[in-house]
């Protein structure tokens, strides 16, 4: 043994990049990643960050590989940058990296990510995180970070596992954080964290693919697109109430006044939309309607919403989608 905490980064978009480079200058850090369709340009040039917070630099991790196959070997810490798409397929190709010490870390937005991980490896500890990271892939290998920076972190617990040696799993990921010098805050209960961001993202991801437009000029559109809006949002804070998580109130007011407070925002599904890239449609409006129709939550907004965009991923999966 040499010391040095082995790290399996999978997915490396402009996010899996931003924490690529956070764990790649943490000197105990052996990072391989997993890279896919940027794989020829990130294996040849390494990857180049442009950030507002931490500079310009360009670097090269331990290795990189196009599929986990091609890495197994013993890792302290998987750590899943991918869009939540095809959940229990993604868990079940990195079984080849996964060990019975190995943490599962879940940076991704959505509800529900930990299911299939939970059920391909019992036994394993999982570390579920909400990231506030604003950065863009604006070529292969080449991200663009603004000032926007912060993880909320928390643990999806093992009944399986001692409480102190999840607590010491959970200790030992935030000070490979700590000494990448990102922000970073622990939740006791992460899953509030989750559901909060799936309440912005069921706004402002499926309102934005499916118009086409900004945030604001949504917001502006007409005098039905806020009252609209806060509805869906509110249906979906009363399904993760019914699901047990203490949804706080005034979140609704609170988004807003982020929202109206930002420059025209155009959402990552949007952009997903444009590239005809399939949609993180399961774990951001998917879960949330099956928990509403399983507890009897009525959704009518939510409910449209949902078949809406099931619709266009399904025309940008099937190749007919406007030009």
């Amino acid at each position: 043994m040499d010391g040095k905490i082995n790290v399996l980064l999978y997915g490396v978009g402009a996010i899996g990049s931003f924490y690529a480079f956070i764990l790649n200058r943490v000197p105990s850090v052996r990072l391989t990643l997993v890279a896919r369709s940027n794989y020829e340009a990130v294996k040849a040039n390494g990857i180049t960050l442009n950030s507002d917070i931490h500079g310009k630099h360009t670097f090269r991790p331990f290795k990189v590989v196009n599929n986990p196959t091609n890495a197994a070997g013993h890792y302290d810490y998987i750590v899943c940058v991918n869009k939540a798409i095809k959940q229990a397929a993604v868990a079940k190709s990195l079984t080849p990296v996964v060990g019975e010490t190995t943490t599962i870390v879940l940076i991704q937005n959505g509800v529900g990510n930990e299911d299939p991980f939970r059920a391909q490896f019992p036994n394993c500890s999982i570390l579920s995180c909400v990231t506030w990271v604003g950065a863009t892939q604006t070529s292969p290998g080449i991200v663009t970070h603004i000032k926007s920076e912060n993880t909320e972190i928390g643990l999806f617990p093992n009944p399986l596992l001692s409480p102190s040696l999840e607590a010491t799993r959970l200790s030992d990921f935030t000070a490979l954080l700590k000494a990448g010098n990102t922000k970073f805050v622990v939740e006791s209960n992460i899953q509030i964290r989750r559901w909060e961001k799936v309440v912005w993202n069921v706004a402002w991801n499926a309102i934005t693919s499916l118009t086409q437009i900004d945030t604001q000029t949504w917001l502006h559109s007409s005098p039905d697109a806020i009252p609209l809006t806060k509805a869906l949002m509110e249906e979906v804070i009363e399904v993760a109430r019914k699901s047990g998580v203490p949804m706080r109130d005034g979140l609704v007011d609170e988004l807003f006044t982020k929202i109206l407070a930002l420059p025209g925002v155009y959402t990552s599904m949007q952009k997903d939309v444009v590239a005809r890239n399939p949609l993180e449609i399961d774990v951001i409006l998917g879960m949330p309607v099956r928990k509403a129709r399983e507890l009897g939550v009525r959704i009518p907004v939510l409910e449209v919403i949902y078949t809406l965009v099931t619709a266009v991923d399904y025309g940008v999966r099937e190749g007919n989608i406007f030009p």
